[in-house]
Formats: C-alpha cells, structure tokens, sequence
C-alpha cells in the first residue's frame, strides 16, 4: 500500500506553515463569529446562517472547522465556540420539518466530531437523533434516500436524489458502528449503489439531480442542478462523488466502491491537470471563466483519502494531484488577514445554463473553507475523526 506517512513527511514544511496561517487566523475569527453559524461574508464580515434558517446544509462546517483545530492544537477557543455551534444547531432539531437529507453535513461534524473528541453523552444523542432523520427518508420501494423536501406546490421532489447525499451517508455508517445495527449501512449502501448506477456515467462525469418514480424507483431522467445543464459536469458534484465513494469503501470494504471513486478521480483530475484551478463546471462554455476553489479542498481531501486505499504507484498519483490543489488554493485563493473573516476565496455556489448566479460565484463559503482545513490536517497526519 500507498506508505503515507512517508508522502507526508516530505510535505511537512507546506503543511506546516499553512496550518500555521489558519490556526493563526481562526483563533481570530473563533471569538468574533462565537454566536453565528457563518456561510458566506460581507465586507469582511461573516453573515451568520440564522439568515438562511437554522436548517440551512452549510450549518454543520462551522463547528467542523473548529473541532479540527481543536483536535490539532487543543486550544480551548475552538473548543468553546463549536460547542456553542451546537447548542445553536439544537433549533434545528427542535424544527425538524425544515431538515432534509443534509443532517449528515450538519451533524457528522459537529456532534458526531464532538463525541469522538470528549465523549459527549449529548453529542451522541444528537448524532443518533439526525441519523434516524436521514433513515427515515429512505424510500424502500425506490432504494434511495430521498434529497430534499418540496420547495413549493409546484416543485414536487419526492423521487430526487443529489450526488451531495454520497457525503451524508457517513452519519449512517458512523451510527451503524456506534449501536451495532448494519440497519444504517444497508441503507446507506442501498442509497450508493443507486447512485452509482445512475449519477456516475461511464467516463466518471457526475449528474448533479437525477428524479426516480417514487412509486417503484425507475428512472426518469437527469436535472441540471448547479451544474450548466443535464448533460454537464459539476466539478463539486464531481468532488462529492469522488470523496463519498472513497469513504463508502473505507466503511464497506466493497470493490466496486473503490473503482468508482477512482473512475471519478480520474476524470477530475484531466479536467484540472493545465494548472489545477478546478472551473466551477467541466463541461460548460470556456467564456466567463468561472472558478470553483471549494471543488479543489473537496476533492484533495477525497484523493488523499483514496491514496490511502490503494497499491504505492496508485497512492502517489492520487497523493500528487491532492497536494498540487491544495498548494494552488494556498498560493491563489486564500486569505490570512487578520481583519477579515473568511479565508478561502473564489467558491461558486452554481453556475446554470439559464444565467450565472452572480451573487454567489467567486465568493468564500463556508463548506470550502472547511474541506481546505480539512484536506491540510490530513497532510499534518492527525487522526481521521469525521469519515
């Protein structure tokens, strides 16, 4: 296997100084965002999720964030402000009908993250309560978990299914493990295999929304989502893909998994191997030229992830490639001032072919902030609390 201890060893010096720069940045910014659960800023400043309610997917990365540096540093300031994100992310489940299939994002990595680190009996209960959400909208007819509630009346959504579940499945294979019911890991296998029949095309490109009959689980066809079109190329969906099925094979040990991320991996990777700034859509026009730096921190956590699995020469191709991303995001992208919150820049939220969401292209949000730290403590060599 892939020796990754030793990869890491000679990247020590870059890991090192760019943990340095965000541990430096974030005790910062850990105190002056304590009571907000931030997505995006304005004018330097974190607008708190409140705004977007507190069932919001994105709510989770904030106290994730913090866990990791608290994990790395054992500096209290992290400590106190993602228990308090927790406390705050407790509305949600009191709500309740506001969740979808996203409890996952929320609640692998804060609750389930704070319970691995100080034995939480709360963040236990809380990680369990979101599981049950997530196994519950499991459709048993159709074998698949279904994305999000209806919008509106006219937006029915019951047979939708988003490449982005493959990263909430870990809450089930988390809970599985925890009450020592394979219950959890046959849905979420269940879920993964149907993905993998109809998200993942035969040159790994990804579809972001693919509708199923909700009566018995046939297709019906592919939707565009936040990618260009029906026929494009998402490159977070792509990176969703790539870490979701990276880690269904950690936790199942199933081949097809394994090839499946790598088919993914590839197909990322040509799609960014000129200079390695990931375009927020593979297969859109080349004019704008529009980026997408959280598509590079997910996918350079799922290679180095996927390095682990697999024999030396494979491990160092996937290595390398994780490694290029993350050095292009330091050297372009980030921002270390002190003065301003946020540190990734130029994530795009959605890119359609009906018009670019200016609003939320090129901005810094808060899940592609996390995936960079996240990508930058697995080079440091902590242990891997979130899978």
């Amino acid at each position: 296997m892939f020796d990754f201890k030793q990869a890491i060893a000679q990247d020590k010096a870059f890991a090192d100084s760019v943990w340095e720069k965000l541990d430096k940045k974030l005790q910062v910014m850990a105190v002056r965002s304590r009571e907000k659960l931030p997505y995006t800023t304005e004018n330097g400043e974190h607008i708190n999720s409140y705004l977007r309610g507190i069932c919001s997917w994105t709510n989770g990365f904030w106290p994730g964030m913090m866990w990791l540096l608290y994990y790395g540093t054992k500096n209290e300031t992290y400590r106190t402000t993602a228990e308090r994100s927790e406390e705050l992310l407790d509305e949600g489940l009191k709500e309740y009908e506001g969740l979808h299939h996203d409890v996952g994002f929320m609640w692998q990595l804060s609750a389930v993250a704070d319970y691995k680190i100080t034995g939480n009996k709360a963040s236990r209960i809380r990680a369990l309560h979101a599981a049950n959400l997530l196994m519950a909208r499991y459709n048993i007819r159709g074998g698949f978990i279904r994305a999000w509630n209806d919008w509106d009346e006219k937006c029915e959504q019951r047979g939708w299914t988003i490449i982005d579940c493959m990263m909430n499945l870990s809450l089930l294979y988390w809970a599985s493990e925890e009450v020592n019911d394979p219950r959890y890991k046959y849905v979420a296998m269940a879920h993964a295999d149907k993905a993998m029949e109809h998200h993942i095309r035969p040159d790994g490109s990804v579809r972001h929304i693919v509708s199923f009959n909700p009566e018995n689980g046939e297709f019906i066809e592919a939707l565009g989502g936040q990618g260009y079109d029906a026929n494009s190329s998402w490159s977070r969906g792509q990176a969703w893909a790539l870490y979701g099925y990276a880690i269904s094979y950690m936790k199942t040990g199933k081949t097809a998994y394994l090839d499946t991320a790598k088919r993914v991996a590839h197909y990322f990777i040509s799609c960014v191997s000129n200079d390695y700034m990931p375009r927020s859509d593979f297969r859109a026009p080349k004019e704008p030229v529009i980026y997408d730096s959280s598509a590079g921190a997910i996918a350079a956590c799922g290679l180095l992830e996927l390095a682990r699995l697999v024999p030396a020469n494979e491990g160092a191709f996937y290595y390398d490639a994780a490694v290029k991303l993350l050095k292009v995001i330091d050297e372009n992208w980030c921002n270390y001032t002190l003065e301003e919150d946020s540190i990734l820049q130029m994530c795009t939220s959605s890119w359609t072919q009906e018009g670019l969401a200016h609003r939320w292209a090129h901005k810094p949000l808060i899940f592609g902030e996390y995936y960079f730290v996240e990508a930058i403590y697995k080079l440091k060599g902590f242990d891997l609390l979130f899978e």
